[in-house]
């Protein structure tokens, strides 16, 4: 049995509600894609070690993604939920807690990327992680365009790009700012690529144009930063006791502003919420006249916020041995703690705001 540190368990905070009126709706075949995705990940030999992979098989990859993508057909989800497995590994196995150096996963990234951008070309000594995107960059070919392949190497490397970046900091002796980490973690959370397959897993094209116009560029971050902030504020608990990992959203607050632990997670919930309400607001208005491959996109992220919830609302991968993290209040809450339009003090955020239109600025919450 663990024994846990009291230090530990003292550092631990509260779990709180989340603000998310966005309906539920999940894949029928959440459990067959669970089966599916844990039979292809232990083939793959993603980790060596029993614990490890233990863990991992109890991560619902099946359920994960038939909470967040509950319109696509069984085949495009199996790999949408064998994309997740690798994820999962990669993040236990290689960046969170094998104290990696931003060198070394620079170039195992580099590795990565080469084998999406030409799968053909296999490298003898690759990785397992290596390997296994290699066959699903090849399984993406029977479901995806030419474009939407584009698009989502293009996400890859966002993706990859954080990790490198995240394990540069992971060997600082300080935290980043809060400006900082929300740049990184928004890339680090691998949700660039996850959104890239909304539309291959549900079967349709958006128009270049559309993805690019500014306020679904911004809708596109908004989902990346929310789910994000999300699982730093159901996860912290577990980073904390298994890795002893501040990395995360509440403990950069705490250094910014100088504060506890309890306001931080405060500052936390009221700035997830505000970004909540903005996505809402601005979701509303690019609907007003999308076309039905962009509605279906929008729509789209927004399950993708909603179903990472509802997954991590029972998911035992975040379970931790104390009662401290009890939540009384349940999972959902009705009313943000910030229901601000105003935005928030980040540059790197900021411009979100600048794409909600004067009248729906005008209009109270």
């Amino acid at each position: 049995m663990t024994v846990v540190s009291p230090i530990r368990l003292g550092l631990q905070l509260p779990a709180v509600p989340f603000y998310c009126p966005v309906p539920s709706v999940v894949h029928p075949s959440a459990q067959a894609l669970n089966d599916m995705t844990v039979r292809w990940m232990l083939q793959q030999r993603l980790d060596t070690d029993d614990q490890q992979r233990r863990r991992l098989a109890l991560c619902d990859f099946g359920g994960l993604t038939a909470s967040t993508m509950s319109y696509g057909q069984l085949e495009p989800l199996t790999l949408m939920a064998k994309f997740h497995a690798v994820l999962f590994s990669l993040d236990d196995g290689v960046c969170d807690e094998a104290y990696v150096t931003a060198d070394s996963l620079a170039q195992e990234t580099a590795r990565m990327m080469r084998a999406i951008e030409t799968p053909a070309a296999q490298s003898p000594d690759e990785s397992p992680h290596t390997a296994a995107l290699r066959v699903l960059r090849l399984e993406l070919e029977r479901y995806a365009s030419r474009q939407q392949i584009r698009r989502w190497t293009d996400a890859m490397r966002v993706y990859t790009s954080g990790l490198v970046l995240e394990a540069a900091w992971r060997r600082s002796p300080g935290l980043p700012s809060l400006n900082d980490y929300v740049t990184l973690w928004m890339r680090a959370i691998g949700m660039a690529p996850s959104t890239a397959m909304i539309e291959i897993v549900a079967g349709y094209s958006v128009p270049d144009n559309d993805l690019e116009d500014p306020r679904v560029r911004a809708l596109t971050e908004i989902t990346w930063t929310l789910v994000s902030w999300d699982n730093d504020l159901y996860s912290r608990n577990k980073e904390l006791l298994r890795a002893n990992d501040d990395l995360n959203l509440i403990d950069v607050l705490c250094q910014e502003l100088d504060c506890d632990p309890h306001r931080a997670l405060d500052e936390a919930v009221a700035m997830r919420d505000r970004v909540m309400v903005l996505f809402l607001r601005l979701r509303d208005q690019v609907l007003k006249d999308a076309g039905g491959g962009l509605r279906r996109y929008v729509q789209g992220l927004g399950q993708f916020i909603r179903g990472h919830l509802d997954w991590a609302s029972v998911c035992p991968r975040y379970s931790v041995p104390t009662d401290s993290v009890a939540r009384p209040e349940g999972w959902w809450k009705q009313c943000p703690a910030d229901a601000s339009l105003e935005p928030l003090p980040l540059p790197t955020i900021a411009w979100w705001w600048d794409q909600l239109a004067v009248s729906t600025r005008a209009t109270s919450v």
